[in-house]
């Protein structure tokens, strides 16, 4: 018994040493590692690609599934660059689309060490549409009582938005009220739903049982249920802060009654009381002939896509002298489209897995808005960004492989991660704008600007440097090793919505309605639009890093017509 004791204590002392063992060799081998990649990320932040770097010949390009330049015939205009302009005498292996991508594979690290590093330093975002606007601790107006909630068939069905760290109900109430709507009602501690009529089905009061994620002590809803409050006073006090949007003069469509759900005749009717009328009746479209309102939405009879200018239409913005009984002035009201903003994951797996790719900047998040709310389902993404999560983009909490959305964000460009998709939506946007794009979201967020003291910084000049060459293989790339693709041009989007929405609807294999793609594209912009373009009074690009971007362009081009795609749009290159 002694000696099988003695076995024993002998052997766990063995153990003992060896885990110690294993434990010191694995703390050893992190520790390399985090050394290794630091090293990494200072030479990247240091080096970067050399100005007058040449890119490969079409000789070359071959190599990488590139056609030969003779063969490369595709619908779309020639770019204003020569071939000849881009030969260099005597290049070097080094400028061939292999390195090319070996290069942009060591970036790999260094980039998602920046995408990760995101949500942690991300400023904080306001939704576009709304007014940036100083929480209280105390909110305004009176408390209507707890309400059922159901997100099918909601009763508050105006403008919805979320903010799952900071929702309060002083928030929830100035937004809904910036939005023409009497009531702001709170679910979860964190969604807020605003509408002019309360909702059918009262609850008990203790249903109501959620704190606010923003604000101790405040009701927030609770489970399928709602946290209603009036705020008269607050929407009174924002009638001066709301935008009515001139859309233009249109042709009256021939039965107006039939058109548009809501009408009002009123003497000496001005823009300001006809866009109140409808947007208490949560009407997105104020529409004036005359003296006669009409509150709607756009639809196949009424589309809003040819507006008439000239003579017909000049006092269109006087209401009392419209055009004649012929044509008809159209106003956006603060209130929102409602037609297209449920969505959901999907009730079964997809089957196939698509991806939704492209380089940072290109308009990613725009791209997902209008998917999600053209065919009702939640989009993915590789990365999880809590500041998209936080404001209504749910797919991105979900994992990126669950198949129960739509498609899959990604700004990835290898190899395997290509081949883990079925097909992708190739996401091109102009270099010269999606690098700007990608700076001001990396030094100011999604929806702010970088100072002109980082552009002037070596920040930039390092940033194209390394950016401007991913921008390129990320294309090259997909178009080497993706499966089945459609190309987008994000200007070709931007310029014609909904025939391209329509196109990227059909290749995710779901139908959708003509009203419904109306109401996307009257809901265009989303919550993560900047407010319009800063101007600068400087020229961010150098020449030289012009020369190194249109090098990439004419690249990018040549293998797009390689592959059967139309090339790259005109205006790519700067004139």
């Amino acid at each position: 018994m002694a000696k099988a004791f003695f076995r024993l204590q002998k052997f766990l002392r063995r153990t003992q040493f060896l885990l110690f063992f294993l434990t010191a060799a694995y703390l050893m081998a992190g520790s390399l590692l985090l050394l290794q990649r630091t090293r990494l990320v200072m030479q990247q932040g240091s080096r970067g690609t050399p100005s007058n770097q040449a890119l490969p010949v079409p000789e070359q390009m071959s190599r990488v599934g590139i056609l030969e330049p003779r063969t490369l015939q595709g619908p779309g205009p020639r770019l204003l660059v020569r071939m000849e302009a881009l030969q260099e005498p005597a290049l070097e292996q080094r400028h061939s689309p292999h390195w090319l991508m070996s290069r942009n594979s060591e970036l790999r690290q260094l980039r998602r060490r920046w995408f990760h590093r995101f949500t942690s330093d991300q400023e904080p975002l306001q939704t576009a549409g709304f007014t940036a606007m100083k929480h209280t601790a105390e909110h305004k107006g009176t408390y209507m009582g707890c309400f059922s909630h159901d997100s099918r068939e909601r009763t508050l069905k105006g403008a919805v938005f979320y903010d799952l760290r900071k929702m309060t109900v002083a928030h929830c109430q100035e937004a809904c009220a910036e939005r023409a709507y009497s009531y702001a009602g709170l679910a979860y501690g964190a969604e807020c739903y605003c509408g002019n009529a309360l909702p059918a089905a009262a609850a008990r009061p203790e249903e109501c049982n959620m704190e606010c994620r923003g604000q101790r002590g405040s009701l927030c809803g609770g489970v399928n249920r709602l946290s209603v409050y009036s705020g008269e006073q607050l929407r009174t006090a924002a009638r001066t802060r709301r935008n009515v949007i001139y859309r233009g003069c249109f042709r009256a469509p021939e039965n107006l009654t039939d058109t548009f759900p809501a009408s009002l005749i009123q003497p000496n009717l001005t823009v300001e009381m006809c866009s109140e009328f409808c947007s208490k009746k949560e009407f997105p479209l104020a529409v004036i002939r005359g003296q006669e309102c009409y509150c709607g939405y756009p639809t196949g009879r009424f589309s809003l896509r040819e507006g008439t200018a000239g003579p017909r239409c000049s006092g269109a913005r006087n209401a009392s002298s419209a055009a004649g009984g012929q044509y008809c002035l159209v106003y956006q009201t603060p209130v929102q489209d409602t037609r297209c903003t449920d969505r959901k994951f999907l009730t079964t797996k997809s089957k196939v897995f698509v991806a939704l790719s492209s380089f940072p900047g290109a308009g990613n998040t725009w791209a997902r808005h209008l998917i999600e709310h053209a065919t009702g389902y939640y989009t993915g993404s590789y990365y999880f960004d809590g500041a998209l999560y936080n404001k209504g983009f749910k797919g991105e909490k979900d994992h990126w492989r669950s198949r129960r959305t739509i498609c899959v964000k990604t700004h990835e460009s290898g190899k395997t991660e290509i081949e883990m998709f079925d097909s992708a939506i190739l996401l091109i946007r102009n270099p010269y704008k999606s690098l700007m794009a990608e700076f001001n979201r990396k030094y100011a967020g999604h929806l702010g600007y970088a100072t002109d003291r980082t552009w002037k910084s070596k920040e930039w000049p390092d940033f194209v440097n390394s950016y401007a060459s991913w921008w390129a293989s990320h294309v090259l790339e997909w178009l080497k090793y993706g499966k089945r693709l459609l190309v987008v041009h994000y200007e070709d989007l931007k310029q014609s919505l909904i025939p391209k929405l329509k196109e990227m609807v059909e290749f995710l294999n779901v139908t959708v309605t003509e009203d419904r793609l109306l109401c996307v594209e009257n809901n265009r912009d989303g919550n993560f639009k900047r407010s319009g373009a800063k101007q600068k009074n400087f020229e961010p690009f150098t020449q030289e890093m012009k020369d190194l971007i249109n090098r990439y362009i004419l690249t990018v081009d040549e293998a797009l017509r390689g592959r059967n795609f139309s090339g790259l749009p005109r205006e790519y290159v700067p004139r």
